[in-house]
């Protein structure tokens, strides 16, 4: 019996090359001398860097094997073959295979199309930096790095995805971070068993076990939130071909500041964020007080009030919660059509159609004028939360405590109302209570903020 041969390392790359296979393989050649082999995926390499650093210098040095060798070693982007599965891994992620004399040397030569550093949109500022995060990694983990000077600063790098298997990185401070957060957060990682993850939002979907209405952990696209957020001993997840980057942990707070506090004058900061939390209020709980005093409770109001008000409910034809609802539902409405609309009209669409809207349910009776008031009051109110996953979840809450003040009054609001600050002090993000009003020095002893 002869002993089957095993296949070489170069063998078993060049087995890849098959007819309708994504892959590109040719083969240089000077005179006599050996020749060498290359296979990449052309969509995702970079033609230039392959030209520069691989084709040019084999001609340089007229073809000469062992001195092309010494040059392929000396490079800091060449990497050792380990198995086929990973060779394959890295063709599909932009690295070329050099195969010179059945030796596979890889090459990172990744052609990045979305390194273009944007100015912030969601989270913008009037005297802040401008600039946001971009979808690849390498250009934000340059970012970081111009902001924040410590030797200290570590960037963990591997995949996520079964299938989509995208870079991430995970960014901390070693000196500042806390230890058993930052293996929470790996460990978290590890769990996620999903075969497509293409946003760092869900990411943060995978780490809630059940289904939190609050979020606990911020989305941001500010390179000064991030290291702001590094100095206080943070982790930063951040993810090939997403814009935002997932801070951890988080408590209430940081979703009602602004990084614009920042570089505000003292007393203005605190009246901006004072103003954020009245604005917060007025967004979950005026819609269903409206409807506990018009409904239940009309006694509360002065009697010049009362009876304007109910002059204009005259003409309206069913009880005040469907009217608030009503208005409510198109307010959303409007509100996801600017979303969804081209950035040239939806401004301007919505606005119009806000407008004819209020002004044609009121001259039909449909709805009261003080209830456009009430509900423009509530629509600029939620605008005015920093984070957008927060201003979302308050836009749902204020839903729920309608539906209960609607079937019993305004109990029902102040019930609503402590069950949700409950709901607040049940919550946690990675150990951190999320409703904490103190914070906590490198011994972990409390201290007042």
């Amino acid at each position: 019996m002869f002993k089957k041969k095993t296949p070489s390392q170069a063998e078993e790359v060049k087995s890849i090359v098959q007819e309708n296979s994504p892959y590109t393989s040719f083969t240089l050649s000077y005179e006599d001398n050996q020749s060498i082999t290359i296979i990449y995926i052309k969509e995702v390499c970079d033609s230039q860097k392959l030209h520069d650093l691989i084709i040019t210098p084999f001609y340089e040095l007229n073809g000469d094997i062992q001195t092309y060798k010494s040059y392929v070693h000396s490079q800091p982007e060449v990497e050792e073959y380990k198995s086929l599965d990973e060779t394959i891994d890295g063709l599909t992620k932009g690295q070329i295979v050099v195969i010179i004399a059945d030796e596979v040397k890889l090459f990172d030569l990744k052609d990045h199309k979305n390194t273009a550093i944007q100015d912030a949109s969601v989270e913008t500022t009037i005297q802040g930096p401008q600039t946001g995060i971009s979808e690849d990694i390498a250009t934000n983990l340059n970012l970081i790095r111009h902001r924040y000077h410590q030797p200290t600063l570590r960037s963990e790098i591997s995949t996520i995805g079964k299938k989509t298997k995208n870079q991430y990185a995970l960014i901390y401070d070693e000196k500042e971070v806390n230890p058993n957060i930052l293996k929470e957060f790996k460990k978290k990682l590890e769990e996620i068993d999903a075969d497509v993850i293409q946003s760092v939002g869900e990411v943060e979907r995978k780490f809630h076990k059940r289904k939190n209405l609050i979020p606990t952990l911020i989305v941001t696209e500010r390179p000064d939130r991030i290291t702001l957020n590094i100095a206080e001993g943070k982790v930063i997840f951040m993810m090939e071909g997403s814009p935002f980057a997932l801070i951890a942990p988080t408590i209430f707070y940081d979703f009602m500041s602004s990084m614009e506090d920042k570089y505000q004058p003292y007393w203005v900061s605190k009246f901006l964020i004072a103003l954020r939390y009245i604005g917060l209020f007025i967004s979950i709980i005026l819609p269903a007080a409206y409807v506990g005093v018009t409904a239940y409770n009309p006694e509360l109001l002065r009697v010049q009030l009362a009876l304007s008000i109910a002059g204009s409910r005259t003409p309206v034809p069913y009880p005040a919660y469907l009217e608030v609802l009503f208005m409510l539902l198109m307010m959303e409405l409007l509100t996801e059509a600017s979303i969804r609309l081209p950035k040239q009209i939806g401004s301007t669409a919505t606005t119009v159609g806000g407008l004819i809207l209020g002004q044609a349910a009121t001259e039909a009776g449909l709805v009261s004028n003080i209830m456009i008031i009430i509900v423009a009051a509530v629509a600029i109110s939620n605008f005015v939360i920093p984070i957008n996953e927060m201003s979302f979840s308050m836009r749902v809450i204020k839903y729920i405590f309608l539906v209960i003040t609607t079937l019993t009054g305004l109990i029902g609001l102040v019930v609503s109302f402590i069950a949700l600050i409950y709901y607040f002090v049940s919550l946690d993000s990675f150990g951190e209570p999320f409703l904490r009003i103190t914070s906590k020095d490198k011994k972990g002893v409390s201290t007042s903020e």
